[in-house]
């Protein structure tokens, strides 16, 4: 799938909100890993949800730079469901707990897009006292045997700062520099 989008800005992210079209040919109203080519430059990177059945790339200020992607600046950009999925960059106060509680073992047996779901998780919450009680929870489940958090929402925006109510902002929303 090959479309032409205008990154934008929600505050340090650089994003492209996917057209529904692509969104809807999606295999899952989650999150998806992706690969494909920004302006020619190779990517891979998650897709994130929207809290709308859509999806948004982060644009990572490298690939902003080797595609010559900017804020209101037309893309090309072609995606396509990647086979695997790169392990997600885990914070280090989440790594500290699983050392701590000598869960390393229960954590390598989990599959990638298990330590993905845990990430989004925990990192959802935009209150830093709520962060540090998932990952105390997290420690109890994983210490418990489960494998997966537990009522979540999926389809749902978890990147703090950009979603309001588990729904991505809508930059038409926000208030002028």
């Amino acid at each position: 799938m090959t479309v032409r989008v205008i990154p934008e800005r929600i505050g340090p992210y650089l994003i492209i909100r996917l057209p529904d079209t692509i969104s809807a040919a999606l295999p899952s109203r989650g999150l998806v890993m992706a690969e494909g080519e920004l302006n020619g430059t190779p990517y891979k990177a998650p897709l994130e949800p929207d809290g709308a059945k859509g999806h948004w790339l982060e644009i990572s200020a490298a690939l902003a730079e080797q595609a010559g992607a900017a804020e209101g600046r037309e893309v090309l950009i072609t995606i396509e469901p990647a086979a695997d999925w790169p392990e997600p960059e885990m914070p280090e106060d989440i790594m500290s707990m699983i050392r701590e509680a000598d869960l390393m073992e229960t954590w390598d047996s989990l599959t990638v897009k298990a330590r993905w779901e845990w990430l989004r998780w925990i990192r959802s919450p935009a209150s830093e006292q709520t962060r540090s009680k998932r990952i105390g929870t997290a420690r109890s489940k994983l210490s418990a045997g489960d494998r997966r958090p537990c009522c979540f929402n999926s389809a749902s925006c978890t990147v703090p700062g950009l979603a309001k109510s588990g729904v991505l902002l809508n930059t038409q929303s926000l208030p002028k520099k």
